[in-house]
């Protein structure tokens, strides 16, 4: 496949869908209690007469400024990017709402911008979300978040195709993996057990012991069951009391503690040792941009629970019933390699699987983000899901 000709353009149109759902309370900031507000934008050539259209959405981010979908809209692909409910912030975001939010949006992109085919495209923490959304669109059996709180999924419209690219696994182990185990007081990152501080100058170096690795991994499932176990307790005692305190905010400190990013002979690839997606992982584990750094406990049960949440793709994976697509960025800083290799074993109907030696987790370098298009275009084209793509 070639690149685009020389100056090729694509519009660039602002998108708006609104729709009333009740809610207990509020958990979103501004605007009526039961109003819900997507924003995002449409992006296509007007020489392309595609009659499919990608939809990207992530749990908290719009995706209309990253390099791929800007890169598939100047190569003539119609693209639609839009948020969820939950725009930049996903302290109280539950998942399962997520699902309702994506499925208007594809709703939008069939019966008011005319497309005939879907292709959901999920990139990062959007591989996870896609996975759910379609296992659901094709056979919904959820009918309550993990905190209990009743869910209507039975109306989602499907997709006819499936792209994960630079994607984890899900919320909850990508956390889990990340998850600080040396914090022993979960109001103080401060006091912390020495023998399992990656960043103590005095502890464990790389590259480190099989048996350290193992014992830390295992200290990382301990703390995040900790964590949900509080949670739970939590919820049961507010339902306990009555009234209107129905929820609780809390920090969750130490969430980019994960050995792979200091031992590059832990997952290889060809991300650079010291490093992670967010600069420094020592100063990203309490830092204000951290991964569930601020969250509900229902957005907990239903993010960042590794035994609770149901957002994982090796769960929903089986129950994919379109064609799908992985695609792996070989020096990716975020998604580490061990995730698009069980992604790809969840998956139950036709896939295929992909690496782009080199590239990282944003596509940044030209070629690597040509190869991706060129992946993606010769896919979805040999599985009859694209046409009308300008040559």
């Amino acid at each position: 496949m070639s690149a685009p000709p020389s100056g090729a353009r694509f519009e660039q149109r602002p998108v708006l869908i609104t729709f009333n759902e009740a809610s207990a309370f509020k958990e979103t900031y501004g605007g009526p209690s039961d109003l819900v507000v997507l924003e995002g934008f449409h992006l296509r050539r007007p020489d392309a007469s595609t009659r499919t259209v990608c939809v990207f959405m992530h749990p908290t981010a719009t995706l209309h400024l990253l390099l791929f979908p800007r890169a598939l809209a100047r190569r003539g692909v119609a693209v639609l990017c839009c948020g969820s409910r939950y725009p930049h912030n996903d302290s109280a975001l539950i998942l399962e709402k997520v699902l309702i939010d994506l499925g208007r949006v594809l709703r939008h992109a069939r019966a008011d911008l005319g497309y005939e085919k879907v292709v959901l495209i999920g990139w990062s923490g959007g591989g996870p979300l896609t996975a759910y959304y379609q296992s659901q669109a094709d056979n919904p059996t959820v009918t309550a978040t993990p905190a209990g709180d009743p869910i209507d999924l039975g109306d989602l419209p499907p997709a006819d195709g499936l792209i994960q690219i630079a994607a984890h696994l899900s919320r909850a182990t990508i956390l889990t993996e990340w998850l600080d185990p040396a914090i022993v007081d979960e109001r103080d990152p401060t006091r912390r057990a020495p023998e399992l501080d990656l960043y103590d100058p005095d502890g464990a170096a790389p590259p480190y012991d099989p048996a350290f690795v193992a014992e830390f991994r295992a200290a990382q499932v301990a703390r995040n069951r900790r964590i949900t176990a509080w949670v739970k307790d939590t919820l049961a005692d507010l339902g306990r009391r009555g009234g209107p305190d129905v929820e609780r905010a809390f920090v969750t400190f130490g969430t980019m503690a994960d050995p792979r990013w200091l031992d590059p002979m832990i997952e290889p690839n060809e991300r650079t040792p010291g490093r992670c997606y967010l600069g420094d992982p020592a100063e990203v584990n309490n830092g204000p941009a951290g991964l569930a750094r601020f969250s509900t406990l229902r957005s907990w049960l239903s993010q960042w629970s590794i035994d609770d949440s149901l957002g994982s793709t090796e769960r929903n994976g089986p129950h994919v019933a379109v064609p799908a697509l992985v695609v792996e960025n070989g020096a990716d800083d975020a998604c580490p390699p061990s995730h698009p290799d069980r992604i790809h074993a969840s998956l139950g109907a036709d896939k295929e699987r992909y690496r782009i030696a080199g590239a990282d987790h944003y596509l940044r370098q030209r070629a690597h983000l040509e190869q991706a298009v060129d992946l993606c275009v010769d896919w979805m084209t040999r599985k009859g899901l694209l046409d009308g793509v300008p040559t």
